[in-house]
């Protein structure tokens, strides 16, 4: 398979959908969007690793981040306390000339995430900073959950609120702090080896509604397909605002049970997670 070569190829503007299936996009893009679509193979099975493996060096970006991951913070990804469980010495601002954390500013408490608008109004917001940047990256959190056809799920809007703390940590924590700390990495890989603790987060994230009657994997993807769907409509409309080229891609994937695999985990590196859509706009 190609590699996704995200820094490498050819593009004015790239629109990054977070966790975005290959194969959902494939069955629904031509539905808001024109052009030349074909699969390629992320770096990463998350955020924190497509990040590290990919933003390396120096670039003239204008970055427009809905994950909190990627943020101007000048946090390293390893220091991040709250969902990044890595080992990556990354931090966004030491590779971006501008990084614009649309995930602070744009932030919906009752959905517990940036909806797709907010991407498109910190865009428009910062249109001086567009032209002063070589290329643009608009990363929406769509269609990670939570999902936006139901309320808001718990797990983005615990990173983000994380990482807003991140600052008084060290002054406040104790040592009980300290100690969950030193425990939780290793909890963390207790669970992601297990199959029935990730199936829980997921739902978390769908709530009921649909479980009973469809299952875990089919009421997922149903839901991600809602939440892609609800992206490319909002993106439809940008699009026909923007110079130049344009691409569509992932970040990562998201897997609904294949290999035993739920939602999406650092270093696993299965078809579902690295197969990603890279999409040239006619």
């Amino acid at each position: 398979m190609t590699p996704q070569e995200f820094l490498e190829s050819d593009w004015d503007t790239c629109i990054v959908l977070d966790a975005c299936r290959y194969d959902v996009f494939e069955d629904v893009y031509d539905e808001y969007l024109d052009g030349t679509l074909e699969k390629r193979e992320s770096l990463g099975s998350s955020t924190p690793e497509w990040a590290y493996r990919t933003l390396d060096g120096d670039h003239d970006i204008a970055y427009f981040s809905g994950n909190p991951f990627i943020n101007d913070l000048g946090i390293a990804l390893k220091d991040l306390k709250w969902g990044a469980s890595c080992d990556y010495d990354w931090t966004a601002n030491d590779h971006i000339k501008s990084v614009i954390d649309v995930w602070q500013d744009e932030w919906d408490d009752d959905l517990g995430t940036v909806p797709p608008a907010g991407i498109e109004a910190s865009y428009r917001d910062h249109a001086d900073l567009v032209d002063e940047r070589e290329r643009t990256v608009l990363h929406y959190m769509q269609p990670h959950a939570p999902f936006l056809s139901r309320d808001g799920g718990p797990k983005l809007e615990q990173i983000q609120e994380g990482i807003k703390r991140q600052g008084d940590d060290d002054a406040s924590q104790g040592p009980l702090g300290r100690i969950g700390d030193a425990v939780r990495p290793k909890m963390e890989r207790l669970l992601e080896g297990s199959e029935l603790a990730q199936k829980a987060g997921l739902w978390l994230e769908t709530g009921t509604t649909g479980l009973l009657s469809d299952g875990t994997r089919e009421t997922g993807l149903k839901l991600h397909e809602e939440n892609l769907r609800i992206a490319l409509e909002e993106i439809a409309t940008l699009v026909e605002d923007l110079d130049g080229r344009v691409v569509v891609t992932a970040d990562h994937g998201e897997a609904f049970g294949e290999e035993g695999v739920w939602e999406h985990h650092i270093e696993t590196h299965i078809p579902a997670l690295i197969d990603v859509p890279w999409l040239e706009l006619d």
